[in-house]
């Protein structure tokens, strides 16, 4: 049923896609965005949404929904945990906290076996005015480091961003990604790149928007730390 000219109007929801092939995702309920002859977003349950295609046809397509603590998961598990399905009934992973030494935060990433995926740490800054960097372990890799994108690769990268000759890494707007404004009202995103060595791994605009340049990053890794966002 329509509401109208260019307003809200019923729509098929947008079937999910595979998760561990994802390339680049937002976290959030939009599933059809604003458009030109849409006024209103299409929302859905709160997932982590990959965007397809363009102009009126473009979506965020859901991989991964996020729930409530359900077994199979423990009770020691962090709201929320994340489902291949809305319903809930098939987990794909969940995160347990831990407290690390010298103000650290660990996050244990499971899957739906209980079996430890990886692990997404949060290091506090070594002095003010810096803020909190973080890292992602994954059994088999070297660890990859997570830091604000000024202060990351070489000094002529560095040298180039100052010059303003390096374009962001992240170049859609929230909106083009159907972000739906859940963090903190009035807070500033900060874009992190990911390095492993000298290998770019995934770059993340907050939750706002997130992509994977590794194909070996396992993909509930990056989807844990949407879930936590840039705390």
């Amino acid at each position: 049923m329509a509401f109208g000219k260019g307003g809200a109007r019923d729509e098929t929801p947008v079937p999910a896609v595979e998760w561990a092939g994802v390339r680049e995702f937002t976290i959030g309920t939009v599933e059809r965005p604003v458009t030109k002859s849409r006024v209103r977003p299409v929302r859905g349950p709160r997932a982590i949404r990959v965007p397809k295609g363009a102009g009126n046809s473009r979506v965020f397509a859901p991989c991964a929904y996020t729930a409530p603590v359900a077994p199979p998961a423990p009770p020691s598990a962090l709201e929320p945990c994340l489902f291949e399905d809305p319903e809930a009934q098939r987990l794909l992973c969940y995160l347990v906290a831990e407290e690390g030494e010298k103000g650290e935060r660990h996050f244990w990433v499971h899957d739906d076996q209980g079996e430890k995926v990886g692990a997404i740490r949060r290091i506090p800054p070594s002095r003010k005015p810096f803020k909190h960097t973080w890292r992602i372990d994954q059994p088999g890799h070297p660890e990859v480091v997570g830091r604000n994108q000024w202060a990351s690769g070489d000094a002529m990268r560095i040298a180039e961003r100052g010059a303003g000759r390096v374009l962001s890494e992240m170049v859609s707007v929230a909106a083009s990604m159907g972000y739906d404004g859940s963090e903190e009202p009035g807070k500033k995103s900060r874009r992190l790149e990911w390095r492993s060595g000298d290998e770019l791994v995934m770059v993340s605009e907050s939750i706002k928007q997130i992509g994977i340049k590794a194909d070996w990053l396992d993909r509930r890794l990056a989807f844990a730390f949407a879930v936590l966002g840039d705390i």
